[in-house]
């Protein structure tokens, strides 16, 4: 078991507690205005179940998975569904989703892992479907309270897309830290895959459209 996996094995409970009410109802509206009425959404690194759950009861059949299996426990009873134990290396899936939701989640993949991990995800989304993930905003890796953090600009974003197929368009975006007492810049992001399946990467000479630009 990493570092990552042992603290929320540890601190489920006040990590639940914390998190369960965080209202992100504008992130997800924004994400869910890219996903077919009524689609298939993956919640992939669920946590408290919150967003799942949001999805569900818009009228979406959710998918979600926790590599914690006592945070996969208080989401399902949360939830109402069985939310899986499972690892981003887990996903083998190929295009099965409308929608792929990684909130805060993949900030926990090393450096050298997302781009790996990034397509895994890809492979998984349906044509003409949208991935949306977002980290806390700066460069390099950090180690804070017992779990190690990816963080993410703009250009990295870019550079761990640059080798993926079919992007049709890359949204990015900053916002503030919903928690309180915290003072955090986090980078959200949509990625969209193109329904024709024109086989076009980032990077390239490949057009961003609705990239934000700071």
């Amino acid at each position: 078991m990493n570092t990552n996996s042992s603290y929320y094995e540890a601190n489920a409970n006040s990590f639940f507690s914390t998190t369960v009410s965080v209202d992100l109802s504008s992130l997800r509206s924004r994400f869910l205005a890219h996903v077919r009425t009524g689609g298939h959404v993956l919640d992939a690194g669920c946590g408290s179940g919150r967003d799942a759950k949001a999805f569900s009861e818009q009228g979406f059949r959710v998918t979600a998975f926790d590599a914690s299996s006592a945070l996969a426990q208080l989401a399902t009873g949360y939830c109402g569904f069985s939310v899986q134990v499972r690892a981003f290396d887990e996903v083998d899936e190929v295009e099965v989703y409308d929608g792929i939701w990684c909130c805060a989640s993949l900030l926990h993949v090393s450096t050298s892992d997302m781009p790996r991990t990034l397509a895994s995800l890809w492979r998984a989304l349906k044509p003409g479907g949208a991935l949306y993930v977002s980290f806390k905003h700066g460069e390099g890796e950090q180690s804070k309270q017992g779990r190690t953090f990816t963080d993410a600009s703009e250009g990295r974003i870019r550079g761990w897309l640059a080798h993926i197929p079919d992007v049709d368009r890359l949204q990015m975006w900053r916002t503030k830290d919903v928690l309180p007492r915290r003072d955090e810049e986090w980078l959200n992001a949509i990625v969209l895959k193109s329904p024709a399946s024109p086989r076009k990467p980032v990077a390239g000479g490949a057009t961003e459209k609705g990239v934000k630009r700071f």
